[in-house]
């Protein structure tokens, strides 16, 4: 009879052995070798504050004395971290701990105090760069973005709620995150606990380099939920760098209005998968428009930079100086065409709105009506040709997101100046073929695939 190794025996083996090599990180060490070089920052604003409480009997001097509190100045006062790059005393922070302030104190762990100097802030990245008098003193190395992977664990320090020189620890949940309207940061996102106090502390990776700065976090109470959000560290160091030599950050500018590629969109162009930021508007005399960019074009390539989505562009070309030359890769009618285009200035300017209204209306056949633009609808859209949609009748067009005060502007590759052009373009539609609207909808023009 065979003697039988008990299953139990095995399988306790294996995990013991499993465990060792999957033992958990030991933050200790890293804590004590990068605790040092990480700050504490507080901001004072000296704002006159009136008192205007007379009548109420709270007021201990309306009280006893019967008339309202003076008006007196009082300190307006924030807080967070920071943390020096270089040993004569260059700190780096979030732009929001310091905004507006009077005098910036900085103190650092070994509890010397010192105040410091704004060498400059930037409000599109959020960074501020600050000045201490020192020498010697303790600084944290700095990684690079490409270097960070989803997964790896990551440890903050920081001040939250007050308490210095607190430490927290979790992975790196995504990478390259845009939030709202902030085209230019690719936020790194963590689930490393993160409240009030920690704005403008490091994150950092398991060999004791700062991969990001901690920014914002998403919440319903205020208080830390498990996604928190860090600028990366290389595009912090680009506006640092711009600061200290010019005081003024530049970013390049490409031009363009873009959409993400879904896959009807991609069915449509005919690629093999969604991919790439597709081209919805180009602004006359950018260097888009130079370049030869056309609307309905998809951007694949940036300066040999692969672009997956619509989100990945604004960054890499907010990173290039204006009048630097850059290579682009578009996917236009089943083919990769190459161009070249000498980048423009960014400069935060550029608004319109969209209506719907009046006159003679065409029912689609497909669902909706449109009419022809008033002066008025123009004005609103900033626009001087397409059609206006005016009601919606179809369940299937409403998912689509086509919305009444739409300004259709194209179907499929055809330019859509009036309701003939409209449509012809919809006669011209096989049965089964979808239909592709570029619309304008307030700032900004975006794509819209209608299955049919």
């Amino acid at each position: 009879m065979k003697k039988m190794i008990p299953l139990l025996i095995l399988w306790s083996f294996s995990f013991t052995a499993l465990a060792a090599e999957m033992t958990l990180p030991n933050f200790t060490d890293l804590a004590k070798r990068t605790g040092p070089a990480v700050v504490n920052i507080v901001a004072r604003d000296n704002a006159e504050e009136i008192a205007n409480d007379e009548g109420d009997p709270n007021n201990d001097l309306y009280r006893f004395f019967g008339f309202p509190n003076q008006p007196q100045n009082r300190d307006r006062v924030s807080g967070g971290s920071g943390f020096i790059i270089d040993a004569d005393g260059t700190i780096l922070t979030n732009r929001h701990v310091v905004e507006g302030a009077d005098k910036i104190i900085v103190t650092l762990m070994d509890r010397r105090e010192f105040e410091a100097e704004l060498v400059g802030e930037d409000e599109a990245s959020d960074i501020a760069v600050l000045k201490i008098e020192g020498q010697g003193l303790p600084t944290l190395k700095l990684a690079m973005n490409e270097e960070v992977e989803i997964g790896e664990w990551v440890m903050a320090i920081g001040s939250p709620l007050s308490f210095e020189n607190s430490i927290t620890k979790g992975i790196i949940s995504a990478k390259g995150r845009q939030i709202g309207a902030q085209q230019y940061v690719p936020y790194i996102q963590s689930d490393v606990p993160i409240n009030r106090g920690n704005s403008g502390g490091p994150l950092i990776n398991l060999d004791g380099e700062v991969v990001g700065i901690n920014t914002l976090i998403f919440s319903n109470t205020g208080g830390y939920m498990g996604l928190s959000f860090s600028v990366p560290i290389d595009v912090a160091m680009n506006v640092a760098n711009q600061l200290q030599k010019n005081g003024v950050v530049k970013r390049g500018l490409l031009g363009v209005g873009i959409d993400n590629v879904n896959q009807a969109m991609a069915d449509y162009l005919g690629m093999d998968k969604p991919m790439g930021a597709l081209v919805n508007q180009v602004s006359p005399g950018s260097a888009a428009a130079k370049a030869g960019v056309e609307v309905g074009d998809v951007i694949v390539r940036f300066n040999g930079k692969s672009i997956p989505t619509r989100q990945s562009l604004p960054p890499v070309v907010g990173t290039v100086m204006p009048d630097t030359e850059v290579s682009l890769q578009v996917f236009r009618d089943g083919k990769v065409k190459d161009l070249t285009a000498v980048l423009g200035v960014f400069n935060n300017n550029q608004q319109a709105n969209g209506s719907n209204d009046e006159n003679p209306e065409v029912e689609a056949g497909i669902g909706f009506s449109v009419s022809k633009l008033s002066e008025q609808d123009k004005e609103r859209a900033g626009v001087e040709t397409g059609v206006i949609v005016t009601d919606i009748t179809d369940r299937d067009v409403e998912r689509a997101n086509l919305r009444v005060g739409d300004v259709i502007q194209r179907i499929g590759k055809t330019a859509v100046e009036n309701l003939s052009d409209f449509s012809d373009a919809i006669d011209e539609l096989d049965d089964d073929e979808p239909l592709v609207l570029l619309i304008k909808r307030g700032p900004g023009n975006t794509f819209i695939v209608i299955e049919r």
